[in-house]
């Protein structure tokens, strides 16, 4: 328990040096639009994939459900995928993908900076390192992340009326009504706010973790995967607590 709230103590610290102020901005925009690339443009195709059959099997799924209820109409369907898209599915799932993929790169590229003394390097030269290396990894992926489970959430729609459509559950017009049917801009609301939230877990859990390894090669993995582990068990928890608190 004490090395929990230890590590914790020293998870703030490093945030809180992680804004202050820059020596130079012009090196700190630079690498910032660095990081957005590479979580950006590197996370894209996994997004597109994952989104587009997730949204599939959950219109396949719920219209073989309701299928069975003749009085149920199926442009249901419509709202149905949109709501577990825009609440649950694309920001959760999501962020899962990313804590593995852009989690584990974060935390084994800073890892590999502290074993081989780059970190030290730059703090002889009077560089702040929480700010410099740590610092645009978190503001990229306050950027990029929620752009990219917004564009889930079209993806998984989109998913969802070609599976239908394949299936012959439902016709365009229908898909089409229910998407339009009751639709509450605050589920857009609860799903940036947990964008945000889950952007900033990975970034910061995965920085922590690289930033503060010690030792050889094998202490980069396990750091990598702790990061990974710990990023995905605090998602589901911060996720649960938003939409307790938010719905």
């Amino acid at each position: 328990m004490r090395n929990i709230f230890t590590g914790f103590g020293n998870y703030l610290i490093l945030i809180r040096g992680t804004f202050a102020r820059p020596e130079k901005a012009q090196m700190y925009w630079k690498e910032m639009f660095r990081q957005m690339h590479d979580i950006g443009i590197g996370s894209l195709s996994i997004i597109a994939i994952i989104a587009t059959f997730i949204g599939a099997v959950t219109a396949v799924q719920f219209s073989y459900q309701l299928r069975s209820f003749s009085l149920v109409p199926m442009w249901w369907m419509g709202s149905i995928v949109r709501k577990s898209m825009i609440l649950e599915l694309a920001p959760t799932i999501s962020a899962l993908l990313l804590a593995g993929k852009v989690g584990s790169n974060i935390a084994s590229e800073l890892g590999s900076m502290r074993i081989s003394e780059q970190i030290d390097a730059y703090e002889i030269m009077g560089v702040n390192t929480q700010g410099y290396l740590v610092g645009p990894k978190i503001m990229a992926s306050l950027v990029v992340i929620p752009m990219l489970i917004i564009l889930a959430v079209f993806l998984g729609i989109g998913g969802g009326m070609m599976a239908g459509i394949l299936g012959k559950f439902f016709t365009p017009s229908e898909y089409i009504r229910g998407l339009q049917d009751n639709f509450a801009g605050y589920d857009v609301v609860v799903m940036l706010i947990k964008s945000f939230l889950f952007a900033f877990i990975i970034s910061s859990i995965s920085c922590y973790k690289g930033y503060t390894v010690s030792g050889g090669a094998l202490e980069i993995g396990r750091a990598s995967t702790q990061a990974v582990v710990i990023s995905s068990i605090v998602i589901i928890v911060v996720n649960f607590i938003t939409a307790f608190i938010l719905l």
